[in-house]
């Protein structure tokens, strides 16, 4: 291509020139120079600027001054000053600390020049303001002019040299304006721009675009003090589509992957990656029997599996059967144990090829001991009734796979928080049994949260999950209700990483509270864009936008729009 005509895909349509801004194309574009600087500049003190929300442009020039040359101007300075020293101590005049101050200095900078301690400098920094109107291109200067006033740093725009301040802003190296001001090495390493905060480590996965800085948010969660992950969002703000991408890109990395999927967003990844998919309802064919008998790791005592494994199962019977007296959670207790019994499942004996009763034992059970009757009659719609075919089978899903999903979407309202309990549980049963990298994704976990054993038992599995090399991330969108439960704050600071995207107005303060958030960053979760938010992880955060690649977004997107035209386009 001739470089003639290649200029023309670069340049604006337009440029109309005027004193104090430039029009470029549509945009109204304003170039400021700095003028002067403090005594002393302080580390970080450019961030806001680099940081500043508005589109900005800035160009540093420095060039180094020859040491030689610098100290024979230095010389001539200091003479000068002190002879004006001097005459004014001949005339009986009081003391000056204004030059007393610059003799100082010029003295102090010789001296390090001398020894190689400094180096000179001469530096121009400009900055370009872009803005849809006159208007807002004057309330952006404004804002940034008081903002570094403050800082006792003086900019001026550059009057009828708009053209030449736009060109030496470019990436060209080209300062065709030349305001400079001598500096030396410290001050001068005072611009180094990047000083936003960055989440970019050697190695991990890649989240999203830090869009403080543009840089990269690529984060190894299982560096952390544990490998947890909690994302708050409102509906379609984008919280299941950054868990898929992460889920994906984990894979690559060497993790397995489980899901506990309440809308089948998951099923098509699954499919993708040849992963398996398990559809748990009342007339699928996979099943997971509550009594299985756990895996017995081997640094621990089979005894102990097995009375833990219990006291999960009477979390599990209280979700099912409703609120228990004390009296009943005596019952239901003795009679699990006695069910177990039966299959010759004991303490002290080897029951790892025993098999696995099912709830239907437990009602014979509850029928055949004192006080048991009542609770036998409220388990009738688990074993004959309504409900039988969900609970009382044997299992038959195997989860031998790099990428396991099971989805609850066809089961009612009230079965989903009992099925995402005994899902929970049958994983924890195998991540216990077997040390792998593992990352466990609990979508709408509002959905446990709602009930108090639930809620005990997910925070039971955040907080030992680093033990077993798994890290668990759980997603909610009723971040209200997830905060307001007991377990909900304390899972909250057993996750390393947080992502928060778009928030409801009537919840932004509670999330604020919760995670020390400033005005700004209030301001941000509610404008939030799709896909876009703060990411924590640790101390640090930064806004993140998340993006995926072409073939990435079809695989994971579950937009209506994008799924209706793929469909017409097959």
């Amino acid at each position: 291509m001739n470089p003639n005509e290649l200029k023309n895909y670069f340049a604006p349509s337009a440029l109309e020139i005027n004193p104090t801004y430039l029009k470029l194309g549509e945009k109204m574009v304003k170039t400021l120079f700095f003028l002067t600087y403090p005594r002393y500049l302080s580390t970080s003190w450019f961030s806001p600027l680099v940081n500043t929300p508005e589109l900005i442009d800035i160009s540093i020039h420095i060039t180094p001054v020859d040491t030689a040359t610098a100290l024979k101007s230095l010389k001539k300075k200091a003479t000068q000053v002190e002879a004006q020293l001097q005459d004014r101590e001949e005339k009986g005049m009081i003391r000056s600390p204004m030059l007393e101050t610059a003799m100082r200095d010029v003295e102090g900078l010789r001296d390090s020049l001398q020894q190689a301690v400094e180096h000179l400098f001469t530096v121009a920094v400009y900055f370009t303001l872009y803005a849809d109107t006159a208007e807002e291109l004057g309330s952006i200067e404004n804002s940034l002019v008081n903002l570094l006033e403050s800082r006792l740093i003086y900019v001026k725009p550059a009057t009828f040299q708009q053209v030449e301040a736009f060109n030496a802003v470019l990436p060209i190296v080209n300062d065709e304006l030349n305001i400079s001001n001598p500096l030396n090495s410290s001050p001068a390493a005072s611009f180094f721009p990047f000083v936003s905060p960055t989440l970019t480590t050697d190695s991990g996965t890649l989240h999203g675009i830090n869009t403080f800085n543009n840089t990269l948010v690529i984060f190894d969660r299982f560096d952390l003090q544990n490998a947890n992950m909690a994302i708050f969002a409102t509906s379609g703000a984008g919280k299941s589509y950054a868990a898929k991408l992460e889920a994906l890109r984990s894979l690559m990395t060497g993790a397995d992957v489980i899901v506990i999927d309440p809308e089948n967003e998951y099923k098509g990844l699954a499919e993708a990656v040849g992963g398996s998919f398990f559809n748990i309802s009342l007339t699928s064919e996979s099943h997971i029997n509550p009594f299985d008998i756990p895996i017995i790791p081997k640094d621990e005592s089979a005894d102990d599996v097995l009375r833990s494994h219990i006291v999960n199962l009477t979390g599990l019977f209280k979700i099912m059967l409703g609120e228990l007296s004390p009296t009943e959670e005596g019952v239901l207790d003795r009679a699990i144990t006695e069910t177990y019994a039966s299959r010759d499942i004991i303490p002290g004996k080897d029951f790892s090829k025993a098999t696995a009763p099912l709830i239907s034992d437990l009602e014979t059970v509850l029928r055949n001991i004192s006080g048991g009757v009542g609770l036998a009659d409220r388990l009738y719609r688990f074993t004959e009734g309504s409900y039988g075919g969900f609970l009382n089978q044997q299992s038959n899903v195997d989860i031998r796979n790099r990428f396991v999903v099971f989805s609850v979407r066809d089961l009612e309202e009230s079965l989903r928080p009992i099925a995402m309990y005994i899902i929970l549980n049958y994983i924890w049963n195998l991540i216990r049994s077997e040390l792998k990298q593992r990352i466990m994704v609990v979508d709408e976990a509002w959905w446990l949260m709602k009930y108090p054993e639930g809620a005990a038992f997910l925070f039971g599995l955040v907080k030992r999950a680093r033990k077993y090399y798994l890290g668990v991330t759980t997603i909610t969108q009723d971040v209200e209700d997830f905060l307001l439960s007991p377990f909900g704050r304390p899972i909250i600071t057993n996750s390393a990483l947080q992502i928060l995207m778009r928030q409801h107005p009537a919840t932004i303060d509670i999330v604020a509270k919760t995670f020390n958030l400033t005005d700004s960053e209030k301001g941000l979760l509610v404008d939030a864009a799709v896909g876009e938010g703060l990411f924590f992880a640790g101390l640090n955060h930064v806004a993140i936008k998340i993006i995926a690649s072409y073939m990435e977004d079809q695989l994971i997107t579950t937009n209506p729009k994008e799924l209706l035209n793929e469909t017409e386009d097959k």
